[in-house]
């Protein structure tokens, strides 16, 4: 009977773990570079604290320009993006919806644009409940109809966490994956069932793809929960991101082969190959963070410039139907036609071309076959690799319609829990 239950544990966090309920969506083909963060911190995890003073920056471009009605509002959800069932008055302390009024126009580019910006709990929107939030961003009043959308999050700091990072139990993965115990305190919480009351996501560098939900401690000690088990929350370490360096298009950055400047920018990089071997090579990266950065000009949000840039990837798929997708931050690590390259069977060669805004990128290969979407079997997975982990903890108390988010912690895989 114990070897069945624990099966059973094992499969259920399979199945929680393959979820993606990424709302991080654009809608429009002419709205780009969307931006979502803690403004103490560019492109951080987009968390503020509730009844803080925290402020979370949006900033997007609008490329055909002009000057547009844009309005937002946002929607209280639960841990899986679920709207919960609140009115708005229940989670909104002011206004349900409000106008992004702060514009301006791109300068000396060859793509004209505007760009938008927006800072948020103000005098109008203020989420007065703790837990996840969708951001919607639309036209003309027509919620119904967003252009984008994005997730943030509202934290009411109760619950402790400790949490550290071993190798993985399993000896054939001891070298690619990094293993997470943690345990939790929930004694500031009026907390009932633990095992009904309290649900732990972890995430690696945010990434919804890439997570863990935790609700089932194998010990419990008064108010503290214990998350240990042998196999669950291991974690492929992947490899360090790929980056490129657009900081300037007037000479050549960091992976930059080539840059032509002509009616419009085009941008060729470096070829790039496989990483899967053996031995673990340092690579200072972002975490697949980008940056929006313009050595040429005064101010990147306006003066920097778009350019098509040319990613090259030699590699030759095992089956002739497997498709290889480039994905980052900036894309939200979507896999889809905007992210799918090109084969070009004669040269074993993937390719494609993405219209991105001058800065610093971090980027990496994923590959889909018929069976299964592999992270690591272009770019490698090394246990010594550095990722941030986030935590997310959630308490539903017994007959409440929501989930609050009552505690928030960033494990660094080479630093301390802060």
């Amino acid at each position: 009977m114990k070897y069945k239950i624990l099966l059973i544990l094992l499969l259920s966090c399979k199945i929680l773990t393959a979820q993606n309920n990424n709302q991080n969506t654009v809608y429009q083909p002419y709205i780009k570079t969307v931006q979502l963060y803690n403004s103490a911190q560019e492109s951080s995890f987009p968390i503020i604290g509730l009844h803080t003073n925290d402020v979370l920056l949006l900033g997007f471009d609008d490329l055909q320009g002009g000057t547009k009605n844009y309005s937002y509002t946002i929607v209280h959800c639960d841990a899986d993006w679920n709207p919960s069932n609140l009115s708005p008055s229940e989670y909104l302390q002011s206004f349900t919806e409000d106008r992004i009024l702060d514009y301006r126009y791109s300068f000396n580019t060859k793509q004209k644009y505007t760009h938008y910006q927006l800072t948020f709990p103000n005098y109008n929107i203020i989420p007065k409940l703790s837990g996840n939030y969708l951001l919607k961003v639309y036209l003309e009043g027509n919620a119904a109809e967003p252009v984008f959308t994005r997730q943030f999050y509202v934290v009411d700091q109760r619950a402790g966490l400790v949490a550290g990072i071993v190798p993985s139990n399993q000896v054939v993965n001891r070298s690619t994956n990094q293993k997470i115990n943690f345990s939790v305190d929930v004694s500031a919480l009026p907390v009932q069932n633990p095992y009904a009351e309290i649900k732990t996501i972890i995430m690696q560098n945010g990434r919804s793809d890439v997570s863990s939900i935790n609700i089932n401690p194998q010990f419990v000690q008064g108010g503290l929960l214990q998350f240990n088990d042998f196999q669950t929350n291991d974690f492929a370490a992947g490899n360090e991101f790929r980056r490129f360096d657009l900081r300037t298009l007037l000479s050549g950055g960091e992976h930059i082969a080539q840059i032509y400047r002509d009616t419009a920018n085009t941008v060729m990089l470096m070829n790039d190959k496989a990483l899967d071997q053996p031995n673990y090579t340092f690579q200072y990266d972002n975490d697949g963070k980008f940056f929006i950065l313009n050595y040429d000009g005064r101010d990147p949000k306006t003066d920097a410039d778009y350019a098509h840039v040319y990613f090259n990837l030699k590699y030759i798929p095992q089956n002739p139907n497997d498709a290889v997708f480039i994905t980052g931050n900036f894309n939200n690590y979507r896999l889809d036609e905007n992210s799918k390259m090109s084969y070009d069977a004669s040269r074993g060669n993937f390719y494609t071309d993405l219209y991105l805004k001058q800065g610093v990128y971090d980027y990496h290969y994923v590959l889909k076959t018929k069976n299964e979407t592999d992270q690591t079997a272009i770019d490698g997975s090394h246990f010594e690799t550095e990722n941030d982990y986030q935590f997310l903890v959630y308490f539903k108390r017994i007959g409440s319609r929501y989930e609050e988010l009552a505690g928030y912690h960033l494990l660094n895989s080479t630093k301390s829990l802060r």
